[in-house]
């Protein structure tokens, strides 16, 4: 398909910099094909699902994975920052590199920064072992296991999304807030951001309404912001992220649709990885390793029956991947509805609740 289809015009005061206060005061778009979406808010989440319903969770945990450092070779020095998206091994990690062109396989990089960036003698350094394309590297670290998750949380950032971080430097308040409180397992590079909106709160009440609540884990990359550059969608690769379905969550899902009840996948990555670990017969099995899919109009939803989540950049393929669910011109009004009205869009900005279209 056309990319330039996806594209839609979004006023600059409508990215959210901030979350709202508390999590589930968020505004929620209820999106059915076919009616006027709803106005909500994420704390009426328990009434607009049924008793026996599922919640999915994705549990990953955000990592401090961005790095400023300096390259020296020959006498010559070069600032560098990376941003790791994939680890490889207990020392190796896949990451974007900026600026890529001044990296060669064998370079040498020493990471941490003082505040007026001068280089920090930390210990954290890597090795340059391979150079791909658009600034892609793999980097073998002098440290390995927890000795280099130590190092990585104690010099690293919070890889705030391009389109915030433009607009603001990173703070105190972004290590708590670009995280989700179910977060456990490390090794995420951008938080799934519609799990920000749940609180204790809202789990206790989604409880008593009889909504059960299962864990994926799906380590988002950098990835995730990259544009589309193609001009058709069957030209763009997806950049590959690891996920795990245990057998006892995909037991326990199979078993909520068999009772009648449905899958509500928190937030695209949870639904990536659940499509990801479902077969053509609408089973969800166990699940571990890579992820590459890509999901466009015409994508036939074998595990999934709700989608919540957040409002997503033009010509991506996280609006491409809603448009599918719901419909491309059911997207593409809902999301005018909610420029219209004033709702906050990306990682800190407001949800909705998708229902998916009749299949064609």
């Amino acid at each position: 398909m056309r990319v330039d289809l996806f594209d839609f015009d979004l006023p600059e005061d409508r990215i959210a910099l901030r979350p709202a206060r508390p999590r589930d005061a968020a505004r929620l778009l209820v999106v059915r094909p076919g009616s006027v979406p709803e106005d909500r808010i994420v704390r009426d989440l328990p009434e607009l699902l049924a008793p026996g319903d599922a919640l999915v969770f994705n549990d990953t945990k955000v990592i401090p994975a961005q790095l400023f450092g300096e390259r020296v070779r020959n006498g010559a020095a070069a600032r560098i920052a990376v941003t790791l998206h994939m680890r490889e091994a207990a020392d190796r990690w896949r990451a974007f590199a900026r600026p890529g062109k001044k990296l060669e396989p064998g370079d040498r990089i020493t990471f941490g920064e003082a505040a007026d960036r001068a280089c920090l003698a930390t210990g954290l350094a890597a090795t340059v072992i391979e150079k791909g394309e658009g600034g892609d590297v793999l980097l073998a670290f002098d440290l390995a296991g927890p000795a280099l998750d130590g190092a990585i949380a104690a010099v690293g950032h919070i890889p705030l999304p391009p389109y915030i971080a433009a607009r603001r430097p990173e703070d105190g308040e972004d290590r708590r807030d670009y995280q989700t409180i179910y977060a456990r397992e490390e090794g995420a590079v951008a938080a799934p951001t519609a799990g920000l909106h749940f609180t204790d709160d809202l789990f206790g009440r989604l409880d008593a309404r009889g909504v059960s609540r299962h864990f994926v884990t799906l380590h988002v990359g950098a990835g995730t912001f990259l544009p589309v550059k193609a001009e058709d969608t069957a030209a763009h690769r997806m950049h590959a992220e690891i996920g795990t379905v245990d057998a006892a969550t995909a037991d326990a899902l199979n078993a909520v649709r068999a009772r009648g009840g449905r899958v509500v996948a928190v937030g695209t990555t949870s639904l990536r990885l659940l499509e990801s670990a479902a077969g053509e017969d609408r089973i969800i099995r166990p699940f571990r390793g890579a992820t590459d899919i890509f999901i466009t109009p015409g994508y036939r939803f074998r595990a999934v029956d709700l989608l919540m989540t957040n409002f997503h950049l033009p010509r991506s393929t996280l609006f491409m991947l809603v448009s599918a669910f719901s419909g491309l011109e059911t997207m593409r009004s809902a999301y005018a509805q909610a420029i219209e009205t004033g709702y906050r869009f990306y990682s800190y900005g407001d949800a909705s609740l998708l229902h998916p279209a009749e299949p064609e």
